[in-house]
């Protein structure tokens, strides 16, 4: 299948992925075709883009029907989850971090990457779905630190929490389209303060975890909050979880802005490296995800268009390009691919 931004979407093409509702419910379902009605609807809701059916593509390979049902079971948790530990309803909160840790463990187990990270955002699951991103994203970017399974489990479970503290802050001011006054800003920086209390109140929660929510906006130049920490003062886990929330948060589409595009989001988190950002971390997080997500639509220097099938490790920004011929009785071939490891004069130009 490929990946086309919604402006490019037709009438009768076929929707290849799952599009979901904000409690995890299916919304469009694979296989539908797309008509004017359902594509304006899509866009009137925020969704940037969608995976389309396309035989020419049948090999590349975007989710994993596993992982997708577990994020699904996950985010119709949430709400709940939220609930039992900000009550501290102990009894509870244990099956709610078992909800966590099973979508936790299943990614450490897959260790695919590729698969994972882009699902359909609609703008009213924001909250819930980047709390989810993150903690998949920051699970996987431990393991590629050799996090030990337990280590792993703290990061993704804070990962999952790391805004459980915007529950104290007004939903007027969460949600806020226009600038927050300097009285707001203030009250928004202590969202970190308040999940530290909620969470240090449920003996079952590790303190790891609670560095994950504590720290996730701590900058390794000290110039974050709410403690101003720097450098290694940060622990390990908030310094992932920094990066994760980051690139999670810019990659959807918000009240007040647009979704970054994927290269952009991600050359966003490599200018950070040494500020923002432990450069060691950034360096793994380059080795972990790739720029460009599987199925993209990219126009390329030499202003060929195609479209990503297959990534390169190592190499996050030259992945392999499937170019379509034009399709006539005259093309014996329907497509073609460039590797970009061995076209070195050529580089992406843009995301379409």
């Amino acid at each position: 299948m490929r990946l086309e931004f919604m402006d490019n979407v037709k009438e009768n093409d076929v929707l290849g992925k799952n599009i979901y509702t904000n409690e995890g419910a299916i919304l469009l379902r694979v296989g539908i075709k797309l008509n004017s009605i359902f594509i304006q609807r899509l866009k009137e809701i925020g969704v940037s883009y969608v995976y389309i059916e396309d035989d020419r593509f049948e090999d590349v390979v975007t989710h994993d029907e596993k992982l997708v049902e577990l994020k699904s079971l996950t985010m119709k948790n949430m709400s709940q989850i939220t609930k039992n530990i900000c009550n501290n309803d102990k009894t509870s909160i244990r099956q709610s971090v078992k909800v966590l840790e099973e979508l936790i463990d299943y990614i450490v187990e897959t260790g695919d990457v590729n698969n994972c990270l882009f699902d359909i955002k609609t703008y009213d699951n924001y909250t819930y779905l980047h709390c989810i991103d993150t903690c998949v994203m920051s699970t996987f970017l431990g393991l590629n630190m050799n996090f030990n399974s337990n280590e792993l489990r703290e990061l993704g479970t804070g990962a999952i929490l790391h805004d459980i503290g915007k529950t104290k802050v007004p939903y007027s001011i969460i949600n806020k389209e226009g600038s927050l006054t300097d009285a707001e800003y203030r009250l928004i920086r202590k969202h970190p303060i308040y999940g530290k209390e909620i969470l240090e109140k449920n003996y079952t929660i590790s303190d790891n975890t609670i560095k994950v929510v504590s720290e996730h906006h701590e900058r390794f130049d000290g110039k974050g909050y709410p403690y101003g920490l720097s450098g290694n003062s940060i622990s390990k886990f908030g310094r992932v979880a920094c990066v994760c929330d980051v690139y999670a948060a810019v990659a959807s589409n918000r009240s007040y802005r647009k979704r970054f595009k994927p290269n952009d989001a991600y050359e966003l988190i490599l200018a950070g490296s040494g500020s923002m950002f432990d450069s060691n971390i950034v360096n793994k997080f380059k080795n972990t995800f790739s720029v460009y997500p599987l199925g993209s639509h990219v126009i390329l220097s030499n202003k060929v268009e195609g479209y990503v099938v297959r990534q390169n490790s190592g190499f996050p920004d030259r992945p392999i390009i499937r170019v379509l011929n034009a399709m006539s009785i005259e093309c014996s071939e329907r497509f073609y691919e460039i590797d970009l490891i061995y076209n070195v004069n050529i580089t992406i130009e843009d995301v379409v």
